[in-house]
C-alpha cells in the first residue's frame, strides 16, 4: 500500500506507473476530491485498487508520495511522527532545505524521507551516480531542464527564473541573478538546443549533498525572452495543464585513466512522466525494504540504491540518452 499526496498531473502519472508495477492498493488524497474520484475511475479495471481517502487515512500506507504543491515540510513532519516514511517532488528551495532539516525526526522515528525525487532533482542525481562510476574521481556537474509538468510545476519554473540561483563554485555558494548566465544545451531528440539561463532551484545543494567530492555545481533552466521579462512579475496567462515534450541534461567532469574527462547523458520525456516514475519506483524500493536506512536523504546519496533506482526507472520505460563524440 502507497498513499499519493496529489492529485494533478504528477500524480496521475505516479498512480500510473504504480498501477503498471502492480502495486495492491493506492491510497489517494486531494483536496479537490472530485479531482482525485475522477482520477480512481478511470483505473477501476486495473488489478491496483485505488482508493480516494481523506488525510488522516494516509497514516495507514507504509509510504506516502507528496506530489501537490510546495511547501511540503510541514506535512512531511506529520507523517513521519505519525511512522510513515516520505517520498516528496519538491522543487522549491526553502521547503528543500526545511525537508532535509527533518532528518533527525526521520531517524528517531525511524523512517525515511527522500528529498527532491522527480525529475530535476531526482533523475539528475541517478544520472549523476551511474556517469560518475565510470570515472576515478569527479570534481564538476552541470544540469539544464527543458520543459514543465502540470500547473503547479508551470508556475514554480516561472518563479524560478524571478529569484536567486544557488550555485557550488570552489568551496563556497555563489548567487546570482536568475534568468543570467545564458548557455545553450542541447536536449536529446527531438528536443535539440535551447537557450538556458540560472534559476532559484534546489539542484545544485541536492547533488552537492549527493557528491560532497563536487568543486562546482551548476543548475540552469530553458527559457524564452518573454520568460525572463515577466518573471517577476504575476503570470500573463493561466498556466497550460501539462507542457510538451520535456528534456534533462546533464553533465559530469573529471578524471579518467589520468586524463580530463567528460560525460554527458539525458532523457526526452514529459517532465511528469518522469516525476511520476521516478517517485513511484523510490516509494515502491521503500516499501519492499530495498531502502531500509533512516533519515532524510536525496537521490544519489551512496546510502542508497541508486544503480537499481535507475534500472527499474528504466524499466519504466524512460529512455536514457548518452552523447557519443568529440
Amino acid at each position: 500500500m502507497i498513499g499519493v499526496v496529489g492529485a494533478g498531473v504528477t500524480g496521475a502519472r505516479i498512480v500510473d506507473q504504480l498501477c503498471a508495477a502492480k502495486e495492491d492498493e493506492v491510497l489517494l488524497f486531494d483536496h479537490q476530491s472530485p479531482v482525485a474520484q475522477r482520477i480512481a475511475s478511470f483505473r477501476r479495471d486495473e488489478t491496483t485498487r485505488v482508493r480516494v481517502v481523506d488525510a488522516e487515512a494516509l497514516t495507514s500506507a507504509p509510504v506516502v508520495i507528496l506530489a501537490c504543491s510546495a511547501p511540503h515540510a510541514v506535512l512531511a513532519r506529520e507523517l513521519l511522527e505519525a511512522g510513515v516514511s516520505v517520498v516528496s517532488l519538491s522543487d522549491d528551495v526553502t521547503d528543500v532545505l526545511q525537508l532535509l532539516e527533518l532528518n533527525q525526526v526521520a531517524i528517531l522515528e525511524r523512517q525515511t524521507l527522500i528529498v527532491g525525487a522527480a525529475s530535476s532533482p531526482g533523475m539528475s542525481g541517478l544520472l549523476l551516480r551511474h556517469l560518475g562510476a565510470s570515472f576515478d574521481s569527479i570534481d564538476e556537474v552541470h544540469v539544464a531542464l527543458h520543459g514543465t509538468g502540470g500547473p503547479d510545476c508551470a508556475r514554480q519554473h516561472h518563479r524560478a527564473l524571478g529569484g536567486q540561483s544557488i550555485g557550488w563554485h570552489d568551496g563556497e555558494w555563489i548567487r546570482r541573478p536568475a534568468g543570467s548566465g545564458r548557455e545553450l544545451c542541447w536536449f536529446p531528440a527531438p528536443i535539440g538546443a535551447y537557450d538556458c539561463y540560472r534559476a532559484e532551484v534546489p539542484d545544485p545543494m541536492l547533488l552537492k549533498r549527493a557528491a560532497p567530492e563536487l568543486s562546482r555545481v551548476t543548475a540552469r533552466v530553458s527559457a524564452t525572452r518573454r520568460d525572463r521579462f515577466t518573471a517577476r512579475m504575476p503570470m500573463l496567462a493561466p498556466p497550460h495543464s501539462e507542457g510538451g515534450m520535456g528534456g534533462l541534461r546533464i553533465e559530469v567532469r573529471g578524471q579518467r585513466d589520468g586524463a580530463r574527462h567528460v560525460s554527458i547523458a539525458g532523457v526526452a520525456e514529459r517532465v511528469a512522466q518522469v516525476a511520476g516514475v521516478v517517485a513511484a519506483t523510490t516509494a515502491q524500493a521503500i516499501s519492499s525494504g530495498l531502502i531500509d536506512t533512516s533519515g532524510a536523504f536525496v537521490l544519489g546519496e551512496s546510502a542508497l540504491p541508486n544503480e537499481k533506482l535507475l534500472d527499474s526507472v528504466l524499466d519504466a520505460g524512460v529512455r536514457l540518452h548518452e552523447f557519443v563524440g568529440v
